[in-house]
């Protein structure tokens, strides 16, 4: 196979997002547009990527170097147009010889499925493979204008375009595919004679053909290619995510009664026998097993569900929260950083941050680990089979044993051994008649005795 590589342009100052964080930083499906992008490239096998950004945007440098090391890095200073933004990757790709695909940082939705096409065109002796689509209004977008062979000879940009051209539907979607050392010697032939004074990428179709270079589109549905330039259209890709995966689970054998009220990340992973109810929020990093039931309104993120377990209505997973086998998780419980073993219990209304709960335990109403000092955090550890009374505060850290009682309403301090009971609580003291007596004065005072 051709060796592949990929320029991705990020360097945009994505004005109309109107937010401090860059356009490409913002997220679908709970992972950022450009990771987005990023994996999609990696997935159609491109062994060298090029991020172009701008010094305007150090978090989106940032993420680059993080994820693939400073030499994916070219910067674009001053930003001059598309044209001129793939060619500043020339440097960074020196020596690549091979495919080389140019496309935008902001499409979050596109699949590989749509990209090996243009590879494809490159294998059949094309010279430069172009993505197009055809959308429901093609307002302002190029029109991909073809020859008599059906060839793309140039994009005709629709402030330019006859009327005959604004009647065409196939539009340019701005991603390209051609050898390294071709489509970097047309770009550096793109000129900025033109209405806004940039170097358009769009222009070196109409270079490739002038050179008699065979220059052919694939069509890509509209959604794969769809931008995310504004808040609205952040929340449409959004949506179009939502939707897919929810297709996805369902058709894998996920039970959700009201799968539009269900959303998802982009890593979720939920097992086939697995019911997922209303208004479920799934963050980054959760898996399902199947079997397990997470009932309606929970919010899970970074966390495991074992089979057969049940979390909810109304469960918050934070990151490390381990549920194991039909394990039950009630309404307003809150575990972060636990592993809860198999049959263990926490109903109603308690925290369980940073430790372990044993197989079979019981935990209580309104219990607590108490695991942080206001600067550091420590493990509560329950064991096996042990019974956590209602209102019980367990001060980490903290060790009860196998088949152990707490008593309601006990601040534990102190491990408790195998089998004991744990009681902290101040005397009861009884007076009798008190309470009469205290109405009869309140009365008395105002004057209704």
């Amino acid at each position: 196979m051709t060796p592949r590589a990929a320029v991705i342009m990020a360097a945009g100052q994505g004005t109309r997002m109107k937010s401090p964080i860059p356009k490409v930083l913002h997220k679908v499906g709970g992972r950022a547009i450009l990771d987005r992008v990023i994996d999609t490239i990696e997935a159609v096998g491109c062994e060298r990527i090029v991020v172009v950004v701008g010094n305007h945007s150090p978090g989106v440098r940032a993420l680059v170097e993080k994820r693939l090391g400073p030499g994916a890095v070219a910067v674009q200073d001053p930003p001059l147009g598309t044209a001129h933004a793939a060619l500043a990757a020339r440097e960074a790709l020196d020596g690549f010889r091979g495919d080389v695909l140019v496309l935008n940082g902001d499409c979050p939705l596109l699949e590989p499925k749509d990209l090996e096409p243009l590879f494809k065109l490159r294998g059949e002796g094309v010279a430069l493979a172009m993505l197009a689509f055809e959308p429901a209004d093609p307002l302002l977008y190029g029109r991909v204008i073809r020859g008599a062979d059906g060839h793309v000879i140039r994009i005709a940009e629709a402030k330019d375009a006859t009327p005959e051209e604004l009647a065409v539907r196939v539009c340019n979607a701005g991603m390209m595919c051609a050898d390294a050392q071709r489509l970097f010697g047309w770009l550096a032939k793109v000129d900025n004679h033109n209405a806004k004074g940039e170097y358009y990428l769009t222009d070196i179709v109409k270079i490739a053909a002038a050179e008699e270079a065979l220059v052919k589109a694939s069509i890509a549905p509209e959604s794969a290619v769809m931008g995310a330039d504004t808040p609205l259209q952040l929340s449409q890709a959004e949506a179009v995510f939502q939707q897919r995966r929810r297709a996805h689970f369902l058709s894998e054998g996920v039970a959700m009664p009201a799968p539009d009220t269900v959303h998802f990340a982009w890593d979720t992973e939920v097992a086939a026998g697995a019911t997922i109810e209303q208004f479920v929020v799934f963050a980054p990093g959760v898996r399902v097993e199947t079997g397990a039931v997470i009932r309606a309104f929970s919010h899970l993120e970074g966390a495991v569900v074992k089979a057969g377990a049940l979390v909810g209505p109304y469960a918050r997973l934070r990151p490390g929260a381990e549920i194991g086998e039909e394990a039950h998780i009630g309404n307003f419980v809150e575990v972060k950083k636990v592993k809860v073993g198999p049959g263990a219990k926490a109903n109603h209304l308690a925290y369980l941050g940073d430790g372990t709960v044993g197989a079979k335990a019981n935990i209580g109403a309104g219990t607590i680990f108490c695991n942080y000092d206001g600067f550091d955090k420590f493990d509560t550890h329950v064991g096996e089979g042990a019974f956590i009374g209602s209102n019980s505060a367990l001060v980490a850290p903290v060790r009860i044993g196998a088949g152990a009682y707490t008593g309601s309403g006990s601040v534990i301090t102190r491990d408790l051994a195998d089998d004991a009971l744990g009681l902290e609580r101040g005397q009861q003291v009884e007076k009798p008649g008190w309470a009469a007596r205290f109405r009869a004065a309140k009365l008395a005072k105002k004057g209704k005795g």
